[in-house]
């Protein structure tokens, strides 16, 4: 169920947010304890603000209600990606060539399921990292999940 609502949320919602020249990273809808989420991650060049939160909050919050996907009660969270942001469309991994990032894996591959390095970019259709000195090509579709990473 969850992963289905989260898509219907995220095609009912991206344009709206597009319309606010947001970009829509993510949508997760989660249970803590007895409380559900729907989490609405956006960015924008140079970072968003709490302006903008708010208006894809009042934004989205009518639709979501009107278009009924979510029947229980929710909380409702629109905030950005954070420092690291999940990688989760083929175009991220162009935009965010030269960057740190660390992957996992669904099958292991040399050996190992979890990858940090260099991102090099996605070539055919395989998410290229420099890892250990060398590249290292991991096909999109093993991508069990992939975000910026940092050192300290």
């Amino acid at each position: 169920m969850s992963k289905n609502l989260v898509m219907k949320a995220r095609q009912l919602l991206e344009p709206q947010v597009t319309e606010l020249g947001l970009e829509l990273v993510d949508v997760e809808y989660v249970k803590e304890g007895t409380h559900w989420f729907l989490r609405i991650y956006i960015d924008k060049e140079g970072g968003v603000d709490i302006d903008d939160c708010a208006a894809v909050s009042q934004r989205v919050s009518e639709s979501l209600d009107n278009e009924n996907i979510i029947s229980q009660a929710y909380m409702l969270e629109v905030s950005s990606p954070g420092i690291e942001r999940p990688l989760r469309k083929k175009e991220d991994y162009e935009k965010f060539k030269g960057e740190l990032v660390s992957v996992n894996s669904t099958t292991e591959i040399e050996g190992y399921s979890r990858f940090t390095g260099i991102l090099k970019g996605l070539i055919d259709d395989k998410v290229v990292l420099e890892y250990n000195k060398k590249e290292i090509a991991i096909p999109i579709e093993l991508v069990e999940r992939a975000h910026l990473t940092f050192e300290f």
